[in-house]
This record gives C-alpha cells, sequence and structure tokens, in this order.
C-alpha cells in the first residue's frame, strides 16, 4: 500500500508542484516587414544538442516550454537568411524574444551558378502560366512578340493579336487592367521585362468585364533583396535585304534601361526606353464598283511601309508604412509616332455595261497618314490589412493625352510629275482627360474567401476632324464639311461585384457576379446633336475545379464578358484613309455581348504538362468593319453591328524537354466561326462560317559553352470575315544566344521572318465583296531581317517594374 502511494504521488506530483517555463518570439521579414512562416526554429542546450524544434506558424509566432532551463539558446534559420543565435536567459518564468528580424543573406552573384529552368508552364486555380525566358525569338522585342507564341495567341498580317480568334481581350500589368489598344500596350512593353505570361480564359466578377476571350496578365520581373538594380539591353537592324523599291528605308533600333533600389521598407525604379522599328513593304490590290450600270476597277500596286518609334521615361515609388500599410505611386510621360506612306500607282477603267464603251486614266498616289500621341499618366495605390482576415485597398489613375495628326492624300498625273489631280488632307487633334478610381475589400472565412468592390471609370474627350481640299494652283485649302467635325464624347462607368472563392477536399469553386452601370453621350457640333446610351449590365462568373488524380486537373467555367465601343468606331464622319478608302464610324454602335463556356483538362506527365480546353462562345451585336461603295472609285470601310456569331473551338497545348539537349513547346487553337444577321439598316444580309486554325511552335536547343538555339514558327490560317476572307499568315524566326559563364551578359543574332526567297511568310490577302463591289488586297511585308542585340543584368533577377500604364489615350491612338 505504501509502494502503491509512492508511485501516485511521483505521477502527480510533477504538473501540481513544478514550475512552467515558456519560450516564445515572432519572426518577420526584415525588408518586407512582413511574418516569416515555416522559419526553423531549435531550441537548443550549451553543447549544440537539439532538445527542441519547430516551424514557426502562419502569423510568424513560435513557442517552446522546456523542462531544463540550463544553458539554453535558440537558433532561427531560413534558406536565404542570416542564421540568429539567441541565449535564453529566465528572470521568471517566462522568456519573451520579442520581434525576430530575419535579414537576407548577402552573397556574391558573380560566385553562384544556378543550375536548371524553370518550367516553361505552370497550371494555377484560374489560369495557365507561361514562362516568358523560354521564347528568346523575342528578347529584342516587346510583350507582342512574347505572347504570340502561346498557343491560343495569333497574329495576323495587318498586327492585329487575336486570343481565341478575338482581337477582343483585357490585358493586366502585374494585375492593373489597361484599357487602352492591345497594340499599342505590349507593344510599349519591353520583352527583356517581363518574367510571365498568364492566360486567364475565365475570369471572375472582381476582374474588369472588358473583353471578349480573357485577359492576358503581364507579370515583370522581381527580386526582394536589398540594393540596385539595373537592366539594359540594346539592339540594331541591318539594312533591309529586300527594300521592296520603296522610297524609305526602314531604321531598327532599341534601347532600354531599367533602373530600381530597394532598402526596408522603400523601394523606387525608373525606366527610360526608345524604340525603333521601321518596316519596308508592298502592296497589290484590285477594286471593282458598279453604279449606274458603270463597272469601275482600278487595281494598284506600290509602297507600304512604317516608319514607327516612341519613347518614354517611367518612374515609380513603393512605401512600406508598417506591416499592414503600404503605398504605391507612379508617373509616365511619353511619345508615339507612326507614318504609313502607301504611295502607289492606279489604273482606272470604267466600262458602260449597256453601250460597253471603256475609257481609262492612269495616276500615282502618294498617301502619307501620319499619326502621334503625348501621353501624361500618374497613379495611387493604398493597401490595409484591417486585421489577419481582412484587408482593403484603394486605387486612383489619372490619365492626359494630346493625340493629333494628319493623312496627306495627293493624286498625280505620273510619278514623277507635279501635275496635282487632287491633294486633301485630314488633320485632327482629340485631347482627352480620364480618371479610374476602385476601392476592393476581402475577408477569410475559414477555407473560403469574399471580395467585395466598386469600381469607377470616367472620360472625355474633345475630338476635332477636319477634311480639306487643295484649291489647285495655290497654296490655299478650303474645308468640306461633308467630311468634317467636332465631336465630343464622354463615358461614364459604374460598377460594382462580389465574389465568393474557396475550396471543399479536391474542389476549388469560384463565383460571382458584377454589375454594371454604362453612361455613353456623343454632342457633334457640327451637326449640333448628341446621342445617349445608357446601358446596366449584369456578369455573372462560376469555375469549378476538381482535382480526379495526383497529376490531373479538370476544370469547367462560364462567365460574360463585354466588348466596349471606342470613339473612333463611334465617329460618323469619314476619314481619308488612302486614295480609295473613307474610314466611317456609327453613333449608334452597340458594345458586343459575349457568354463563354469552356471545360478543360489539366495534365503532368513524365517530361512536361498538357492541356486541352474545349470552349463554347456566342456573341450578340458582333462589331465588323465592313466596305460599301461611296462612289465609283471610293469605299467606305464602316464599323456596324452584324447581327449574331457563335464559335466553338479547342485549344492545346503540349511542353516536353525530350532530352537535355532539345525541348519544345507546340501549342495551338482550332475552332468554327459563323457569322449571320444584316448590315446596314437590315439592308444587306450576311451570313459566313468557316475553320480556322493557328499553331505556334518553339523548338528549344541548348548547346555547349552557354550557347542556345531557338527555332519558333506562327502560322494561322485562312479565315472568313462578315463580307470575304483572309489569307493564311506564317512567320518563322531563328535566334542564336551566347551567356557570359557569370550570367550577366548576353548576345543575341536573331533571323526574323524566314523567307530565303521563297515568298511565302509575312504577306497575307484580304478580300471582301458585296452585290455591288469587289476588292482583293494582297499586303507584303518585311522578310529576312536581321538583327543584332545584348543585355547587361546588375542582379541575377530583376525587381518587379511597378509603372503606371495608359488606361484610354492608346486606345483611341
Amino acid at each position: 500500500m505504501k509502494s502503491l502511494f509512492a508511485i501516485l504521488i511521483s505521477l502527480f506530483s510533477f504538473p501540481i508542484f513544478a514550475q512552467n517555463f515558456t519560450i516564445k518570439g515572432t519572426v518577420i521579414e526584415s525588408v518586407s516587414q512582413k511574418p516569416f512562416s515555416t522559419a526553423t526554429i531549435f531550441l537548443k542546450q550549451k553543447n549544440n544538442k537539439v532538445i527542441q524544434s519547430m516551424l514557426s506558424d502562419k502569423n510568424g509566432n513560435f513557442l517552446f516550454e522546456p523542462i531544463s532551463t540550463e544553458s539554453l539558446f535558440i537558433e532561427i534559420s531560413m534558406v536565404g537568411y542570416q542564421t540568429l543565435r539567441i541565449p535564453v536567459s529566465f528572470s521568471n518564468q517566462l522568456f519573451d524574444v520579442g520581434i525576430i528580424l530575419m535579414k537576407p543573406t548577402v552573397v556574391s552573384l558573380s560566385d553562384i551558378i544556378i543550375e536548371g529552368k524553370k518550367a516553361p508552364v505552370n497550371f494555377k486555380v484560374d489560369r495557365q502560366i507561361f514562362n516568358a525566358s523560354q521564347f528568346t525569338n523575342a528578347t529584342n522585342g516587346t510583350a507582342s512578340d512574347l505572347i504570340k507564341n502561346l498557343p491560343s495567341v495569333s497574329v495576323n498580317g495587318l498586327g492585329e493579336i487575336s486570343l481565341r480568334g478575338s482581337t477582343s481581350f483585357l490585358v493586366l500589368i502585374n494585375g492593373k487592367p489597361t484599357q487602352g489598344d492591345v497594340v499599342f500596350i505590349l507593344g510599349q512593353l519591353p520583352a527583356a521585362s517581363i518574367e510571365n505570361i498568364e492566360i486567364i480564359s475565365s475570369p471572375g466578377a472582381t476582374f474588369d468585364a472588358d473583353g471578349k476571350a480573357g485577359i492576358i496578365n503581364i507579370i515583370t520581373k522581381s527580386n526582394i533583396q536589398d540594393g540596385w538594380m539595373i537592366q539594359t539591353l540594346a539592339m540594331t537592324g541591318t539594312p533591309p535585304l529586300n527594300d521592296y523599291n520603296n522610297d524609305r528605308n526602314p531604321t531598327r533600333y532599341n534601347v532600354d534601361i531599367n533602373a530600381g533600389y530597394k532598402k526596408n521598407k522603400l523601394e523606387f525604379n525608373v525606366g527610360f526606353n526608345q524604340l525603333r522599328n521601321d518596316i519596308s513593304g508592298y502592296r497589290e490590290g484590285d477594286v471593282c464598283t458598279i453604279t449606274n450600270n458603270i463597272k469601275t476597277s482600278f487595281p494598284s500596286n506600290g509602297e507600304r511601309s512604317f516608319k514607327k518609334y516612341n519613347y518614354g521615361i517611367r518612374l515609380g515609388i513603393n512605401y512600406q508604412i508598417n506591416t499592414s500599410t503600404s503605398i504605391s505611386s507612379g508617373f509616365y510621360t511619353g511619345k508615339k509616332y507612326q507614318s504609313r506612306v502607301a504611295n502607289l500607282q492606279y489604273q482606272l477603267t470604267r466600262e458602260n455595261l449597256i453601250t460597253l464603251e471603256q475609257n481609262s486614266l492612269s495616276y500615282w498616289n502618294e498617301n502619307d497618314q501620319q499619326k502621334q500621341g503625348k501621353f501624361t499618366l500618374a497613379n495611387v495605390d493604398v493597401n490595409k490589412m484591417l486585421s489577419k482576415n481582412a484587408k482593403i485597398n484603394f486605387s486612383v489613375l489619372y490619365e492626359g493625352a494630346n493625340l493629333y495628326g494628319n493623312t496627306f492624300n495627293n493624286n498625280l498625273q505620273s510619278r514623277k510629275s507635279n501635275d496635282t489631280l487632287q491633294y486633301t488632307i485630314n488633320p485632327y487633334s482629340n485631347p482627352l482627360n480620364a480618371l479610374r478610381f476602385k476601392t476592393d475589400f476581402s475577408r477569410k472565412m475559414g477555407n473560403a474567401n469574399i471580395q467585395i468592390g466598386y469600381q469607377f471609370r470616367y472620360d472625355k474627350q474633345n475630338g476635332n476632324f477636319n477634311y480639306k481640299t487643295n484649291i489647285l494652283g495655290s497654296n490655299e485649302f478650303q474645308m468640306d464639311s461633308l467630311f468634317s467635325s467636332g465631336v465630343k464624347a464622354t463615358n461614364q462607368i459604374h460598377a460594382g461585384y462580389i465574389q465568393y472563392f474557396g475550396t471543399i477536399k479536391k474542389i476549388n469553386y469560384n463565383a460571382g457576379i458584377r454589375m454594371e452601370l454604362t453612361n455613353r453621350n456623343l454632342f457633334f457640333s457640327t451637326l449640333n446633336k448628341s446621342t445617349n446610351l445608357q446601358l446596366i449590365n449584369l456578369f455573372p462568373s462560376i469555375q469549378l475545379r476538381y482535382k480526379a488524380f495526383d497529376k490531373t486537373t479538370f476544370k469547367i467555367g462560364y462567365n460574360r464578358r463585354i466588348k466596349r465601343t471606342n470613339n473612333y468606331e463611334l465617329n460618323p464622319f469619314p476619314e481619308r484613309e488612302h486614295a480609295e478608302t473613307l474610314e466611317q464610324g456609327d453613333p449608334n454602335l452597340l458594345p458586343e455581348l459575349i457568354s463563354n463556356c469552356e471545360i478543360g483538362v489539366e495534365k503532368t506527365i513524365k517530361r512536361g504538362n498538357f492541356f486541352a480546353t474545349i470552349y463554347y462562345q456566342t456573341t450578340q451585336n458582333p462589331i465588323q468593319r465592313v466596305n460599301k461603295v461611296f462612289n465609283d472609285s471610293i469605299l467606305v470601310r464602316a464599323f456596324t453591328n452584324a447581327g449574331k456569331a457563335v464559335q466553338i473551338g479547342i485549344e492545346a497545348n503540349l511542353n516536353i524537354k525530350v532530352n537535355p539537349i532539345w525541348s519544345f513547346l507546340l501549342g495551338g487553337n482550332i475552332y468554327q466561326y459563323q457569322i449571320n444577321g444584316n448590315i446596314f439598316n437590315n439592308s444587306i444580309s450576311i451570313k459566313n462560317s468557316s475553320l480556322v486554325y493557328s499553331i505556334n511552335s518553339t523548338q528549344n536547343f541548348s548547346l555547349p559553352k552557354l550557347w542556345s538555339a531557338q527555332l519558333s514558327i506562327n502560322y494561322l490560317s485562312n479565315r472568313a470575315t462578315a463580307q470575304g476572307n483572309d489569307s493564311r499568315f506564317l512567320t518563322p524566326h531563328l535566334t542564336i544566344k551566347k551567356t557570359t559563364a557569370d550570367k550577366r551578359w548576353s548576345f543575341q543574332i536573331q533571323w526574323l521572318n524566314i523567307d530565303a526567297g521563297m515568298q511565302q511568310s509575312n504577306r497575307q490577302r484580304i478580300t471582301t465583296s458585296g452585290k455591288d463591289f469587289y476588292t482583293t488586297t494582297n499586303y507584303i511585308y518585311e522578310t529576312d531581317q536581321i538583327q543584332f542585340s545584348m543585355s547587361y543584368n546588375l542582379s541575377k533577377r530583376n525587381r518587379k517594374i511597378v509603372l503606371p500604364t495608359s488606361e484610354i489615350g492608346e486606345k483611341e491612338f
């Protein structure tokens, strides 16, 4: 009995009479001032023997309850950070270490050689992510050159970029929306500054509803280390191998410099870029019209070249006020210029279809369309953590743009003659001011999150578009009121949204709804007339993902989106594009409303990955640029709504590393497109359909001594339009690259638009027809371009370049 009593005393006496000792602390990252989860903390004795160990939790906290208190210390370690050792000294039962700041390890980057590469393609909940570094053929270029290598992206002969067959998609820069013309936006962003490209084909309600085909999100390069970053790129091109007998030769060069500095809570960066990228080319075409029993044909051929340059300065500042609040701001100013020359020889023939009488006229047309813009932007963003589960952010962006230009159209007796038949000019100015405000609140609730937000967009512009005809024999011009106008446009959009997303076992769900109130007002000073359009639209979205197996995920989604009109498409007064063409908008044009459904699979395989998505899309009020006869020798290209369009297709991508030397990415998109409806106040019925496909292939070769090569091919098949079809378009490229041992310098030679005399690359024929006209034009752009470039990076990885981008002005350009 006594022994049993002794055993019970020994069992229960410790928790009653022994003292409880506690060691606790919080691990914080010194640069971002954010909690450091999963830091390794050891509790050790003086002889380095480990007593206990643990990982810090998501808030950076840790806690030990040691039995012995003699000669203890804690050791905190994390890869890439300095290891800390802190002696433990108890003055009572609690030893509170407090805040522990983990500082990055300072290492000379020249001593580090990192083997291996990031995966070319990765998958996240709502997007596919493509590593930009795999497309070396685009290093000297811009974001446009990068994204055309993606499986569902294609580029035609006019430089128009399409996602899933549509030129309407939203571009984000580091998650921030831009409302400008996608060709201009992507053409401003240097490819060398891009880390990843994300394709979001089924966006949720938190994203802007713009873009019928979805979203392309451009992620710039980033780094968390303190110190300086400098990134430079220089490119030059050789004279053209084929100048197509153009009057002006192309000039090509690119200079891009980005510098940044980060210290503790403060980061600032500055960027400068200047790009000159001229293109020589040739155009041959034929137009035929029938009016009042007179058949008129006017075939033409000659130069079609571009002189293009842009430059700009960007500034950005980020400041982490405390662990819960940060603020960032940016400023941009720059200029873009483009001159498109079309100097053509025309042979005009008129035939009376009743009497069969004919007469002809030969003349030379000099046409130079110039447009330019000066842009100024400023933005401020504030992010605030309200608690560990809730946050709110505010953002404001202002944009001012001075857009102006002129089109010079001169008809001469002959190329070497000074005898003018007709000389017209189209000077215009179109300044605008725009404002955007957004606030967004999100809260975590268990395994789910809810996000609620409001957004306001406003822009106002005052355009003056003049058409003047030269009084022959003088330097005077006479205003033509038929083609001249003053247009004031105001657009306002109020949007509210709610999004709910989370995870249940193997299922990830995302559902939301967005409501927008749109008010569009146009005032035409020439007519003293205004039009107003008010719309209320709902944009629901839902996406489900099911991880069926370890490396296989199925997905299904639905979303509704919109393609908005721009002011150029709304201007009803014709503009002289060149001798045979006027361009005209429609003030009653409606935006396109699009419903998208998709189902797909993502699969990780032994040496790469694969994904495929089937999609179905319907479009109400599809906007088409169609032709109609203005007079016997001039067509009008007019914007109009054209009934309904239906598209069903499949996109797929295969990424394989065949062996240590050879890897490839093969992607494509194939879809059936059909359009039905009536145009020009139901006066003309249209019905057209076609099977369209595009293929993008990138072959990478890792060669000895840090040499590499890449061969890429982009192909777009024939496709139907509202009144005709566009022919196929092919662009192959070859890149040879040498990188230095410290990975800081790289040197490239590129052979772009490879043709080698085969007359197959970088050309496209566009054909349209109606009951009283037929037109076909073959655009032949410069092939076999040779470019040399070199780049230098002060750091192995460059921090994110947080710089403002144009919202509206670029779209009007």
